[in-house]
C-alpha cells in the first residue's frame, strides 16, 4: 500500500463536509487500494454518529455513508488491514514520546501515523495540519489534497 488516509479524510469522502470535494478529487487520482484498519472502523462510525447528534446529518444518511464505505470496503477500494497492535502501539508511543511536546498531536492522531508507518505506507493523506506535520516527522510524504 502506497497511501495511508486518515478518517478525516474517509468521512469527508463518504459523508458530505467542507472536504469533500477535496477528498473525492484526491481518491480519482489515488492508487488503490485504501489501508481500512480497526481504528479507521471505530473512528468513522462514531464521527457518523457525532454528526447525528450535532444535527449535521440524519440517521439516514449516517446509514447512507456507512453503507457506501462498507460497498467500497468490498470492491477493494479499501482493504481490510490489521497492522499488529504491539507494533503500533511501540510506534505510538516513540512518535509521542519524539514529538507531542512540540507539535501537540492527539493519541488517535499518533495511532493513524504509527499505524502508517508500521503498514510501510509511503503517504499520509490527512487534512489535518498537526497529523501533516507528524507524519513528515516519522518520514512519511503529505501530499497536497
Amino acid at each position: 500500500m502506497t497511501a495511508y488516509a486518515d478518517t478525516g479524510l474517509l468521512c469527508s469522502l463518504y459523508a458530505p463536509d467542507a472536504h469533500s470535494r477535496q477528498a473525492v478529487a484526491r481518491m480519482a487520482r489515488q492508487a488503490l487500494p485504501l489501508p481500512m484498519t480497526w481504528l479507521h472502523q471505530l473512528e468513522f462510525r462514531n464521527a457518523l454518529r457525532l454528526r447525528v447528534f450535532r444535527g449535521e446529518i440524519t440517521p439516514a444518511q449516517r446509514d447512507a455513508s456507512l453503507n457506501a464505505m462498507l460497498a467500497d470496503l468490498a470492491a477493494g477500494v479499501l482493504a481490510a488491514t490489521s497492522p499488529p497492535l504491539a507494533e503500533v502501539t511501540t510506534e505510538a508511543e516513540r512518535l509521542s514520546a519524539m514529538h507531542s511536546e512540540t507539535l501537540g498531536t492527539r493519541s488517535l492522531d499518533i495511532l493513524h501515523v504509527s499505524a502508517a508507518v508500521v503498514l510501510g505506507a509511503a503517504e499520509f493523506l490527512t487534512f489535518d495540519q498537526r497529523q501533516i506535520a507528524l507524519a513528515k516527522a516519522a518520514g512519511l510524504k503529505t501530499p497536497a489534497l
